[in-house]
């Protein structure tokens, strides 16, 4: 992974480069002056972190007439060494900014502020190995060819967890599934104090063609739920699966689905109420 340099135009669309590069594993440090890119650099080194991202612009004008010499000493320790710059027209950083309401670093009138910041970030926009020109991108288009340009594939866990109504929903999850309709263990002494993770308890759960029909149905809806989320930029999505007291039914659908959907990473982070003790 290179040590990548990013810079830009305020507005241009920084925050979300970095937020697209610290979503996939790297290191940031956000308005680093340029004097400190090299003790960065061997900082990050000695704690065997590779994927190292670090951001300088406007923000740190005070120490930009240290650019080329410091800038020229990192490239001699790392010849993957990029640089990405950001810009797009003053017309779109105006829109922009009047949405965020936010006041330009140089702190004039927006419109001379942008002019003067491009004439002070000129030395970065030659160093450059790529500029983007965010002008006509959205952000999720902008993180797009971020991934894109360093080959980065975007992370995505589907996080599924089982849980009983009598204990009430998570609060926290995106979608919320109940599994009640399928036939209960409870009722068969022999699998009231197991739980849905083991064999004969699940073989219940699952016993006839319409408890069948019906998990399939879920799993299907589950993995186009989760294909959709993905689709949209998410880095995760969490699934909870209920049934009455969290102990049977939610478990055992829940860890089935963690070994049968497909092209997500799935993952069962919790059996919420299995652990309480109460089979119903």
């Amino acid at each position: 992974m290179p040590f990548v340099i990013v810079s830009g135009l305020s507005g241009s669309g920084k925050s979300t480069a970095l937020r697209t590069l610290e979503d996939a594993g790297f290191f940031i440090t956000d308005n680093l002056p340029p004097e400190l890119w090299t003790a960065m650099h061997d900082l990050v080194e000695a704690r065997g972190l590779h994927k190292v991202a670090v951001s300088t612009d406007a923000r740190t004008r005070d120490f930009l007439a240290a650019l080329e010499p410091s800038y020229i000493r990192l490239a001699k320790r790392r010849e993957d060494l990029r640089v990405l710059f950001l810009e797009a027209n003053a017309e779109v950083l105006l829109g922009r900014y009047n949405l965020s309401r936010r006041e330009h670093p140089l702190g004039d009138t927006l419109m001379v502020d942008f002019a003067r910041e491009r004439d002070l970030l000129a030395p970065l926009r030659a160093m450059a190995d790529t500029v983007i020109d965010t002008t006509n991108l959205t952000a999720k288009q902008l993180s797009e060819r971020v991934m894109k340009l360093f080959r980065l594939e975007q992370a995505f866990t589907l996080r599924l967890l089982s849980f009983g109504f009598k204990h009430a929903p998570p609060r926290d999850a995106d979608l919320v599934l109940d599994v009640r309709s399928l036939p209960n263990p409870y009722y068969d002494p022999a699998l009231r104090p197991k739980s849905g993770l083991e064999a004969d308890v699940a073989a219940y759960v699952f016993q006839n063609e319409e408890a069948e029909q019906f998990y399939t149905e879920l799993r299907d809806f589950v993995q186009i739920a989760a294909d959709r989320a993905r689709g949209a930029g998410r880095q995760s999505y969490t699934v909870a699966i209920g049934c009455t007291g969290g102990q049977h039914r939610s478990v055992a659908v829940t860890a089935r689905l963690a070994h049968e959907l497909k092209g997500v990473d799935a993952e069962v982070t919790d059996h919420r109420d299995m652990k309480l003790g109460e089979y119903t």
